[in-house]
């Protein structure tokens, strides 16, 4: 294998000097920023906002999901209230209603 080195001119050899100068001062400039405060506080910071927005969205599809299944339980395909269902749940709300109305009202006297 032959020897490179040998036969580059000092002007080759200066040239290639400042190609990898700059090479390694582009180098240190990213590892500067890297690891610079700033940057690793921005880059946590965007982790997290980025974490929460995940798990808030998984959340409102979940939520979502338990909306769409009782309001399934209430109202039929085309819309329309389901009264065999929506009659007796209304019931049972205004007796606790009443029954909270009547707790107060006799703590009160």
């Amino acid at each position: 294998m032959a020897d490179t080195a040998d036969t580059r001119t000092p002007a080759e050899i200066e040239a290639d000097i400042r190609r990898r100068r700059d090479v390694l001062a582009e180098t240190l400039d990213e590892i500067g920023m890297r690891v610079h405060p700033k940057t690793i506080v921005g880059d946590a910071k965007a982790k997290v906002v980025s974490n929460v927005d995940h798990t808030l969205g998984r959340a409102y599809v979940q939520v979502n999901r338990v909306v769409s299944d009782v309001r399934a339980q209430f109202v039929d395909e085309q819309g329309a209230p389901r009264l065999e269902r929506v009659v007796p749940v209304a019931l049972v709300a205004v007796g606790l209603v009443g029954l909270l109305a009547l707790g107060a009202r006799r703590r009160r006297d």
